[in-house]
């Protein structure tokens, strides 16, 4: 199998997550870099970010599933009960709890 990196995630959290993303769209995903996460400070940013590879086979497929992940991302949505401004990745408003679907 010949790995290729296909994203560059900002912390951990956001690796698992984007892992689960797509191992749900039934892409292996394999993390580099976790080890690091505990010198940041210490290393520049970009040595200790946690990095995304997949199989070669399966990167276009990955690649799409990530672009769409980070336009949803750069999205905002107002909730339709308080108002309040939300960032595309959150479910339910931060403010009331209302889900994103009931807006």
């Amino acid at each position: 199998m010949s790995w290729v990196q296909v994203y560059s995630a900002a912390n951990a959290l956001e690796a698992h997550s984007l892992k689960g993303m797509l191992g749900s769209q039934g892409i292996e995903v394999m993390l580099k870099g976790e080890s690091l996460s505990s010198a940041a400070g210490e290393l520049p940013p970009d040595i200790v970010a946690v990095t995304l590879w997949v199989d070669a086979m399966q990167e276009s497929k990955a690649r799409q599933a990530l672009e769409a992940y980070e336009v949803q991302s750069e999205t905002v949505w107002h909730c339709s009960h308080c108002q309040e401004e939300n960032g595309g990745s959150f479910e339910v408003c931060w403010q009331c709890n209302t889900p994103h679907d009931e807006t």
